[in-house]
């Protein structure tokens, strides 16, 4: 696994919200300790990208990341894409869940996962 030399913060940043989420999840049991939250990119979704935000193993040639604590693993060839992109935790009618802010979207779909660049 390979230690990034930019700073976490510089890549994604959590609002309080997702702090606490994220936490909480952790938190249950049965998590494995051994997982970090992995944050990325895939191809597909209704504007090209849509994001991944999931807890799972390490692969070999993640960059590691602690952001506000929380240990994460991102792919390197994906983080030009998350690049000062904020994550939070929505809990009112209109946003309930995980909602990305990405500065570096030319556009978004309607549901907040999925974006081009």
């Amino acid at each position: 696994m390979n230690i990034s030399t930019i700073p976490a913060t510089a890549t994604v940043q959590f609002t309080a919200g997702t702090v606490a989420e994220l936490k909480r999840i952790m938190s249950q049991p049965g998590f494995d300790p051994s997982h970090r939250l992995r944050i990325g990119v895939k191809g597909g979704g209704c504007a090209g990208l849509s994001y991944i935000l999931s807890f799972e193993a390490p692969l070999p040639d993640d960059e590691e990341h602690v952001i506000e604590g929380i240990p994460c693993v991102i792919q390197p060839a994906q983080a030009l894409y998350l690049h000062g992109m904020e994550v939070d935790w929505g809990t009112g009618l209109d946003a309930r869940g995980f909602v990305f802010r990405n500065p570096n979207a030319s556009a978004t779909c309607g549901c907040g996962s999925s974006f081009a660049v």
